[in-house]
């Protein structure tokens, strides 16, 4: 018998060999989205399982712990109340059709965390991360079960077309942040930068962390951060409240050699797309999707660095990936699943320009 076909032969019957085992397909349809309130209807779900996403990502307040019925909840009722928000959650068909049939990675935001706005000073956040790992069915082998913060980090696909998907956690090391002087005023709003070294945002260990995992292979590296880390012209949560660290951030990216960072976020209520190319290795740019069901259609924020206006209606955000021209294209996708916001960039274009010799 030939050798060709006793080579198809073989791979054929016998399936489970190691031969036979497929090189996993590289991912191509990537979807997320953040602000969802288990007291509202969510229907955006049926567009999200229409665009038949391989992987989603919840970018944070996938839950509202720290509301009930429009009301915020006292400090003493907060985990209780975190509790049965995910019990509600769960009863979400939507949600939950979402969950059993799309492979999903998660992180938090400060609703989920258990209190609005809340960083380190939280004292009920190793419980709030107990109810997290519990609810996303984290397997008890993961090392989230054993130290503090939920960051995670993934990587997808054969090599040369290699997804990395690092979640950041922006809450349990955060240092307090800088109150307004201005409350209200237009990029004043809550917060104005601080610009103290001795403010972090995401802790020495996960510093570290990010470093390692940012030094690993990948072609296309989201990183996921619960609050907008380039957006400028705003004074709510951001990376910019704490400037040292969003350019130890963009600085930590060079040092590494990390090409094709793209930047993930959520927390507004509004989506939007940005780019911000000072003191940054490449061009880094930003898809904000905000909310699935937590929107604000009245804002009228600067946006410096933004490409284009706001989106304040409900959408979910999507990560195209054209492996073979070499593009991604980021939109921001309506109730309805129809792109309402979008750009695109080139793989070749996140790369670090090679230092003169």
């Amino acid at each position: 018998m030939p050798l060709l076909i006793l080579t198809i032969l073989l791979l054929v019957l016998l399936p489970g060999q190691p031969w036979a085992q497929a090189a996993p397909a590289p991912l191509t349809r990537i979807a997320f989205g953040s602000c969802a309130d288990e007291e509202k209807p969510q229907p955006i779900w049926d567009a999200v399982l229409a665009y038949r996403p391989e992987l989603f990502l919840f970018a944070g307040d996938n839950v509202y712990g720290d509301v009930r019925n429009g009301r915020t909840v006292p400090d003493e009722d907060l985990i209780d109340r975190l509790q049965e928000s995910y019990t509600q959650a769960s009863k979400l068909p939507g949600l939950m059709r979402v969950r059993t049939t799309i492979p999903s990675l998660a992180t938090w935001d400060d609703h989920d965390y258990g209190k609005n706005d809340a960083g380190a000073d939280f004292a009920g956040r190793r419980e709030a991360q107990r109810l997290f790992l519990q609810f996303w069915d984290v397997p008890l082998s993961d090392p989230r079960h054993n130290r503090d913060g939920v960051y995670h980090a993934q990587t997808f696909g054969p090599e040369g077309q290699r997804v990395q998907v690092i979640l950041l956690d922006t809450r349990f090391f955060r240092s307090p942040l800088k109150p307004t002087n201005e409350r209200n005023a237009a990029g004043r709003e809550r917060y104005i930068p601080d610009d103290d070294p001795a403010k972090t945002m995401l802790g020495a260990e996960q510093w570290q962390w990010l470093a390692d995992r940012l030094r690993e292979p990948a072609e296309l590296r989201l990183i996921v951060s619960s609050i907008q880390v380039v957006a400028e012209g705003h004074g709510w949560e951001r990376w910019g409240n704490f400037p040292r660290e969003r350019q130890r951030l963009y600085d930590l990216v060079r040092e590494t050699g990390a090409n094709g960072v793209v930047f993930i976020s959520g927390d507004r209520h509004i989506g939007g797309l940005y780019r911000e190319m000072s003191g940054t290795p490449y061009p880094l740019v930003e898809i904000t999707s905000s909310g699935l069901n937590q929107v604000f259609p009245g804002n009228r924020e600067a946006g410096p660095n933004r490409l284009g206006a706001v989106y304040g209606a409900a959408n979910f955000g999507t990560v195209d990936v054209d492996w073979w021209e070499g593009v991604v294209a980021l939109s921001l996708r309506n109730e309805a699943g129809e792109v309402v916001r979008r750009t695109s960039v080139r793989l070749a274009d996140l790369r670090a320009s090679e230092p003169a010799r």
